[in-house]
């Protein structure tokens, strides 16, 4: 599953470039791991960030092909957040 995640992190980069996201935010993705993500970029990691968002694979997919809305998940308890909700907000927004 690791593939997934290198796969995922890569897209995060593109995502995520000169989007201005220097806080840092973790996604837990159920049953495959954790990809942090910061003003350096995004990784595979599961070291501590400022927020931490829960996902299963499918809704982390969808998150990151656009065809779900982070804030929508968090609003139907697809996607929990732990820490900072600032932060999971502007990350929202570089999503976008």
């Amino acid at each position: 599953m690791s593939d997934t995640l290198e796969k995922a992190a890569a897209a995060l980069n593109e995502k995520l470039a000169d989007s201005g996201f220097g806080a840092s935010a973790k996604f837990a993705i159920e049953g495959v791991g954790s990809i942090v993500l910061d003003g350096s970029g995004a990784r595979v990691s599961d070291e501590d960030a400022d927020v931490t968002m829960n996902a299963d694979v499918d809704t982390f997919e969808q998150i990151l092909s656009g065809e779900l809305n982070p804030t929508g998940a968090f609003m139907t308890g697809k996607l929990t957040v732990d820490g900072d909700m600032g932060v999971a907000m502007q990350l929202a927004s570089a999503l976008a």
